[in-house]
């Protein structure tokens, strides 16, 4: 399976680029921690079959410390001890915001509760934009094939303006 596009080589497709990653960026230096933000961003990848974001996010998440217990045990979050009720709480929004198609109530009021309950408002702006954008990112990977396996944490560092 080969690529399709390079959304970044078209004038276009790099212009918008550039404002996503500068999204990205925004939700990156909010108050919600950064290993949690790896951990929905794989987790909604994973959902979603995008292997250039697992490749990613998994790849992030390793260099910045997380360990590759809880790297391995995303996939089964509900099935695992090594994530917190705060994670947890994350990881339900993550999954019952990606699922949207899959579930006549979208999110529930109880993983909201719980959302509600471990993190304060800014941290949920954040957390709620992060879920949209790591959806959008997704799309954008599997529409145009961007395969996994390829990508070195920090290579994208110098594309926000």
């Amino acid at each position: 399976m080969e690529p399709r596009f390079n959304l970044m080589t078209n004038e276009i497709g790099a212009k918008i680029g550039k404002r996503f990653t500068n999204v990205s960026l925004a939700i990156q230096q909010s108050p919600l921690p950064r290993d949690l933000q790896e951990l929905v961003m794989l987790r909604a990848s994973q959902i979603n079959g995008c292997g250039f974001c697992v490749d990613y996010h998994t790849k992030e998440a390793a260099a910045a410390g997380e360990s590759a217990v809880r790297l391995h045990l995303v996939a089964a979050w509900r099935e695992s001890i090594v994530f917190t009720e705060a994670e947890r709480a994350a990881l339900a929004l993550a999954e019952e915001g990606t699922r949207l198609a899959d579930a006549c109530h979208g999110v529930s009021d109880e993983t909201w509760d719980q959302v509600r309950k471990h993190y304060d408002d800014d941290q949920i702006a954040a957390l709620v934009y992060l879920i949209a954008m790591i959806n959008a990112a997704n799309r954008l990977g599997v529409i145009v094939r961007n395969q996994g396996g390829s990508y070195e944490p920090g290579m994208f560092a110098g594309l926000t303006s």
